[in-house]
């Protein structure tokens, strides 16, 4: 269905070709990545960005260390990319199941070069069943608001929150969306309009501080996650929270899609969750232009935890986690069958 890749490893010539994102909406280019040191900007200056796709960026991004087959070397290298965004588990997740496949005395290009090509498969099939289940969310003839962009953009297949409405759409539903700008670097505006208009769906962006204004027309409120912790708490792209407040105000069911590598299995609420702080000039400048005062301070926290009380439902590649969340998440970590729901 998608016009655009947004990740291509080239064995070749052993490098990864991106769709920049940050030049979007007014132009699509590529971007190639030759080393380590490219993957790690690449992340770290959103160039790419969403929690699955980064995933899959940093497990090739461990192959571009192969010019030295020192174990030690490539260990290294694998543990700077992962030190690029500390929010999005992900990443960590992505590059621990690499450096497992690293090896004690040699690296065999091979077994890393199966191992990314794995974590892509899996994302992509993620995606995939995750439309399938939230689809059947999806009424017909309604209203859904969405932030940030938890789309194709995001992953390596037809994304996750967005990934739902690809598929609701496939099957023939018909709905109108509601994407916030998601300041302060407009992944709404910028990347969510631009892919979901480029796949024929009807779509109004709206200034964040707007959303409690349309909540009341609302029939869900759709987001994705970069990290869920244990009881469900989740955190997501700044501005999360406040939907899911405002959600709850007027009685609007409130959904997180994401696969199950976004749980972190190692903390137990939202309050171990690192939010990652980025620089002053995101929000003091706009289009390059300085819109605040030199000395006024800026707070720039990219991520808010939302807390699980407020969340409906959690969608995954295994089904619809509802609550109580600390027990059914177990249940997803140990393998067992989800019981599912039927909000239809």
């Amino acid at each position: 269905m998608m016009r655009f890749k947004t990740l291509e490893y080239n064995k070749k010539n052993n490098e990864i070709v991106i769709l920049d994102q940050t030049r979007l909406p007014e132009e699509e280019t590529y971007l190639t990545l030759k080393t380590v040191e490219d993957v790690y900007q690449a992340i770290k200056n959103m160039n790419l960005r969403g929690a699955p796709l980064i995933g899959v960026a940093a497990a090739y991004g461990v192959i571009l260390a192969i010019a030295s087959d020192d174990p030690t070397e490539v260990t290294k290298a694998a543990d700077y990319i992962k030190s690029a965004r500390p929010t999005a588990v992900n990443l960590a997740w992505a590059i621990e199941r690499m450096k497992k496949k690293i090896g004690k005395e040699k690296v065999v290009f091979e077994a890393l070069l199966n191992e990314a090509q794995a974590i892509e498969k899996e994302d992509q099939n993620a995606c995939q069943r995750m439309g399938e289940f939230g689809a059947d969310l999806i009424k017909n003839n309604t209203k859904i608001m969405v932030h940030c962009n938890a789309g194709a953009l995001a992953t390596c297949g037809i994304g996750t929150a967005l990934g739902i409405l690809y598929t609701a759409k496939e099957r023939g539903k018909k709905f109108i969306v509601y994407s916030c700008e998601t300041r302060p670097l407009l992944q709404g505006a910028r990347l969510t309009s631009w892919e979901l208009t480029a796949n024929d769906i009807e779509t109004y962006t709206i200034c964040d501080n707007m959303a409690a204004s349309y909540m009341a027309e609302m029939s869900l409120v759709l987001v994705g996650a970069d990290r869920i912790a244990q009881n469900g708490d989740t955190a997501n792209k700044i501005g999360t929270k406040g939907l899911a407040i405002i959600a709850h105000y007027y009685k609007v069911p409130f959904y997180v899609a994401a696969p199950i590598s976004t749980f972190d299995f190692d903390i137990t609420s939202g309050k171990e969750i690192p939010i990652e702080v980025r620089c002053d000039d995101e929000v003091r400048k706009f289009n390059e232009r300085k819109i605040v005062a030199d000395k006024a301070k800026i707070c720039n926290p990219a991520f808010d935890v939302t807390p699980a009380e407020l969340i409906t439902g959690i969608i995954t590649e295994k089904g619809i986690i509802k609550p109580p969340y600390e027990e059914n998440i177990a249940k997803l970590k140990s393998n067992e069958k989800l019981q599912m729901s039927n909000d239809k």
